[in-house]
């Protein structure tokens, strides 16, 4: 008997002799011959050194040794089977990509993806997240979610958050601030400030007083923080440190919760904003844009009552 390794090309094999009772009826079900089906078995006997078959006038029956060698293959053959299964069923799992920026992603979609995952359950999403979406975000991503005004994304794309401006700051902080320090922005309290490596797309604290008809000032307060992302920004603000513009939408949650707490005046720019890129079609990709302008429509349709400390400013 050789001492050599088992082919494990014998285990379906063993079990449709079982099943079927005759080598003849494994050889149909397998799609081989008999005389294969039959050469297969002397091998494996050889490997084992005793029978495992026992040849009756109709068909065969298995040994004691080969009922033995059975319930392991009957095991093996259930495993992989189901193996095989679950993995094709997760490879036909439709795989979605949304290309965003680290301030939708992080503010916005990630506290709302438990409704998407129970309401598509199905659906895989990817977050493909950068500091401003690039103009090859295609190669990468099916959908895109990005801030900007409506020359910027062009015709087709759906704008799901009109940009909505108002200084927010931690309750504790606010309410320490006189109101006639906010009506000229020549604050003691430091504001935080949203850096962009070319020129801002959105408010800043300078465009932000002009939209509002107050005094920009000097543009700048004692201490003042400087951020190249929104969530630093934001951070900082939930801390205590100062000031810092909030964009209604994305700092909802955190409003409706007194975390933050609003400290100025609201200053809208109807044409810019977040906007849905990418032809959604329909399947996977229609589903994710659907969702996503239900879940803003909803949020714009909401009563304003996020709470408020002190007036808001007219300048």
């Amino acid at each position: 008997m050789s001492n050599g390794s088992i082919d494990l090309g014998w285990i379906r094999l063993l079990v449709e002799i079982s099943r079927r009772g005759s080598l003849s009826g494994a050889a149909e079900g397998l799609g081989l011959t008999q005389p294969a089906v039959s050469y297969q078995v002397r091998l494996l006997e050889q490997r084992f050194g005793v029978p495992l078959l026992k040849r009756l006038h109709r068909g065969v029956r298995l040994t004691e040794e080969g009922r033995r060698l059975l319930v392991i293959a009957e095991r093996t053959v259930q495993e992989v089977d189901a193996l095989h299964r679950d993995i094709r069923h997760t490879r036909r799992r439709p795989v979605i990509r949304l290309a965003t920026d680290y301030a939708f992603s992080s503010l916005w979609l990630i506290p709302r993806m438990p409704g998407f995952r129970r309401q598509y359950p199905e659906i895989d999403l990817q977050i493909v997240a950068a500091q401003r979406l690039t103009q090859n975000w295609r190669e990468q991503a099916d959908l895109a979610v990005a801030f900007g005004a409506r020359p910027d994304v062009g015709e087709d794309a759906v704008l799901l958050m009109p940009e909505r401006v108002v200084p927010v700051c931690a309750p504790a902080l606010r309410d320490r601030l006189e109101r006639a320090d906010l009506a000229d922005l020549r604050m003691d309290v430091p504001r935080i400030h949203l850096e962009a490596e070319v020129g801002s797309p959105w408010l800043d604290w300078r465009s932000y007083a002009v939209a509002a008809g107050m005094s920009a000032g000097s543009g700048q307060s004692t201490g003042d923080l400087r951020f190249n992302t929104y969530a630093m920004v934001v951070q900082a603000a939930l801390g205590g440190q100062g000031i810092a513009l909030g964009w209604l939408g994305v700092v909802d949650q955190m409003l409706e919760a007194g975390l933050l707490v609003i400290s100025g005046k609201t200053v809208d720019v109807p044409d810019r904003g977040y906007w849905l890129l990418g032809k959604t079609g329909d399947g996977a990709a229609a589903q994710l844009g659907g969702w996503l302008q239900n879940e803003t429509s909803a949020m714009r349709r909401r009563p304003g009552n996020l709470p408020q400390c002190g007036e808001n400013i007219d300048g």
